[in-house]
């Protein structure tokens, strides 16, 4: 009975039809609605520091008059509610600056194919609040035990959600999906004599069955326990390689830059591009929001269009971009099913599924081809530190060194530097340790031919 909770409670797609029955002739309108229900639990020193279970609910709404788009959203699933804020999207409408890309997924937009994905777990739901505490208390002691270095956790978290989206237009088009997640992770804190390092370990799944807390938590300890004793090197340049959680973060910032917005705007190095050669011969990099595997995966859009495998570059050559239907309308294309959204904002263009093809090496084959080189286990400041518009990357890093395919020792307080086009260029190895991660983007290992690290 709790897993058909979401459904029975509040029935989302009726309250969506509701909206959008109500629409004035000559106007068309578009209900967003959504409703979660999520657990944060996080632990320190044995005990809970925080628990929060929650039930998220709210609606967006879309009015179009002509070239005029209103919007207004309620963090409410009363319907009284639901009205005043479809009247005062209507009134938005009425003040709108006119735009003529405007307009509403069609059903000849939806037209695709659908993928049939099985997104939705019933334990998200039936597991005890009870059990999850003590889950994430488990993990806390796995670490702790996971090697005689670890001297704390600075901390441990648990956290899922089931979530519940209904979009429904006066175009005709409607839709419901729904999906569940979750996560485990933990920081270890390793120490020798008066040195310590953090080290982060993680498990994710669509179940709580899924979930391995032994992986958490002696990834956690490695990672920790690896870098005891770092050092600050000299400056030089050198081949790097990325660990799969940088790679991810990486992916992310290249996927920004390959957004609707930013290309229609002209805030991205990638702006017109497509057809030329902007990474390497072994780079490929597509969005895959139809493979279930994926943290990501959605049947479909944040506006109602079936989602669909978007290449975005194919053997180094720039080959589309993400596009919702405002944007592929402002840049004279289509749609690619890449609207994204939550209830109180109107629909952005963004990955859901990053991924790089996979190459046919090892991460222990790709340590042996780099030579000397720095293994970045973890960055800082990715973001402030990165321009996806003219592409330059300078970001805090720490890791190991390696030699003759091997880890050595223990690198800290330096800065990578490059270009984010040189990076992609010069690209000469992927590993074959496809990881998908909680977010927009998989990782895995990679070798970058040479960059600037900076240290003392």
């Amino acid at each position: 009975m709790l897993a058909a909770l979401l459904v029975a409670e509040i029935p989302i797609f009726d309250l969506a039809l509701r909206v959008v029955e109500k629409a004035h002739p000559g106007e068309q309108v578009e209900a967003y609605v959504t409703r979660s229900r999520t657990t944060e639990v996080a632990i320190h020193a044995g005990a809970v520091e925080s628990l929060v279970v929650a039930e998220p609910a709210g609606v967006g709404v879309r009015v179009l008059l002509g070239d005029r788009q209103g919007f207004a959203w309620a963090g409410s699933l009363d319907p009284d509610i639901i009205d005043e804020a479809l009247g005062a999207a209507r009134d938005n409408a009425t003040f709108a600056t006119p735009d003529d890309s405007l307009a509403f997924a069609t059903l000849a937009d939806g037209a695709g194919e659908v993928a049939e994905l099985d997104l939705w777990r019933d334990d998200i739901l039936t597991t005890a609040t009870a059990d999850k505490v003590a889950y994430a208390l488990a993990v806390e002691q796995a670490t702790l035990g996971a090697d005689p270095l670890v001297r704390a956790v600075e901390s441990a978290h648990y956290g899922d959600s089931a979530t519940e989206v209904a979009i429904v237009s006066s175009l005709g088009v409607q839709v419901a999906k729904r999906s569940t997640g979750c996560s485990v992770s933990t920081h270890a804190l390793a120490g020798q004599g008066s040195a310590t390092r953090t080290g982060y370990g993680f498990s994710a799944g669509r179940a709580f069955a899924d979930l391995d807390l032994n992986v958490a938590s002696t990834d956690a300890a490695k990672r920790a326990v690896r870098l005891l004793g770092a050092k600050q090197p000299a400056t030089t340049n050198l081949p790097v390689i990325f660990d799969p959680l940088v790679t991810r973060s990486l992916l992310a910032l290249v996927g920004g830059a390959l957004g609707g917005e930013a290309i229609t705007k002209g805030r991205s190095m990638f702006v017109g591009r497509e057809g030329e050669t902007v990474g390497a011969p072994n780079l490929t990099l597509v969005d895959v929001p139809t493979d279930p595997a994926a943290f990501g995966a959605s049947s479909h859009d944040s506006e109602g269009v079936p989602t669909r495998r978007v290449e975005l570059i194919k053997n180094g050559v720039l080959t589309g971009f993400l596009h919702n239907v405002v944007t592929g309308r402002r840049a004279g294309t289509a749609t690619t099913g890449s609207a994204v959204r939550g209830y109180a904002s109107t629909p952005g263009a963004g990955a859901r599924a990053l991924c790089l093809t996979p190459g046919p090496n090892s991460p222990e084959e790709i340590l042996v081809a780099a030579g000397e080189a720095f293994y970045v286990q973890s960055v800082s400041g990715i973001h402030s530190g990165t321009n996806t518009v003219s592409g330059d990357f300078s970001v805090g890093a720490e890791g190991l060194m390696v030699r003759n395919g091997e880890f050595a020792e223990p690198i800290r307080e330096v800065t990578i530097a490059s270009t984010l086009p040189r990076m992609l260029s010069e690209i000469t190895a992927i590993g074959s340790d496809l990881t998908w991660f909680p977010g927009g983007a998989a990782g895995l290992t990679l070798l970058i031919s040479e960059m600037t690290i900076s240290g003392s």
